[in-house]
């Protein structure tokens, strides 16, 4: 049988980079075979393309092609990429309907392939192993600096989120009790600069310090005991948004 689960519905209108984060950030968790359904389309009825993503994971994922799944790509690796075509993969009597993919396309063709009613290869012509990248700041660790993107916040505590696994700030030679000099960018503009302290948990500095910790990801983050980074320093997040850190 068929089972369906809500991952969320809680990403920002038009916000293809948050639906590319989310994604990825719960894609590894699902066994291989799994069919993905992902709808910010702010172009929906336009000339972008539909598309069916199989990844070397085993995963498929069932999107426009307009960014979002630039970072499952990147995780999973591209197997195959294919066009779905909306001539016999479209849910019949919607032709005259130019703004319900979602309903119409996308989960029409995420059902019938879930469900075995089509073959991967019957979803439509496959197209070059690439799809439609969003440009952003990956995590890199050069002449000592550690180079990264604040690709979400954690909004209801304001916490600031980076995609710096804590694997690469061990390997620049820091650890746990270092002041770590912190400087966010948003595209070229310096919004923030400042010394933190990495510690293992928020309660290791008084109550309205910053600080620096590992998420749930366990990748780099900054936060205000008891307060907010996002608020008081106006840090937000997105591909445009990016971090260097340094002794």
């Amino acid at each position: 049988s068929l089972r369906l689960y809500d991952i969320t519905h809680e990403i920002p209108a038009y916000n293809i980079w948050e639906a590319a984060y989310r994604l990825n950030q719960a894609a590894p968790y699902w066994p291989k075979g799994t069919v993905f359904v992902s709808v910010v389309d702010p172009g929906v009825g336009t000339e972008r393309k539909s598309v069916v993503l199989k990844t070397k994971s085993g995963h498929y994922f069932v999107s426009p092609d307009n960014g979002t799944l630039t970072l499952v790509a990147k995780s999973l690796g591209i197997a195959e990429v294919r066009e779905i075509n909306e001539a016999v993969n479209r849910r019949k009597g919607s032709g005259k309907s130019y703004t319900f993919f979602g309903r119409d396309v996308y989960a029409y063709t995420a059902a019938r392939l879930a469900s075995g009613k089509i073959s991967f290869n019957e979803v439509g012509n496959r197209l070059p192993d690439s799809v439609v990248k969003i440009n952003y700041q990956q995590a890199v660790l050069e002449n000592g600096s550690i180079k990264g993107n604040i690709p979400v916040l954690d909004v209801q505590y304001g916490n600031v989120w980076t995609n710096i696994p804590d694997s690469l700030v061990f390997k620049a030679g820091w650890k746990y009790g270092d002041s770590l000099m912190v400087q966010v960018f948003q595209k070229d503009s310096s919004v923030y600069i400042g010394s933190v302290p990495l510690v293992k948990t928020f309660g290791e500095v008084p109550e309205g310090s910053t600080l620096g910790y590992f998420n749930s990801l366990m990748n780099f983050s900054l936060a205000i005991n008891m307060g907010s980074f996002s608020d008081k320093y106006q840090v937000h997040s997105g591909p445009e948004w990016s971090i260097v850190i340094r002794l």
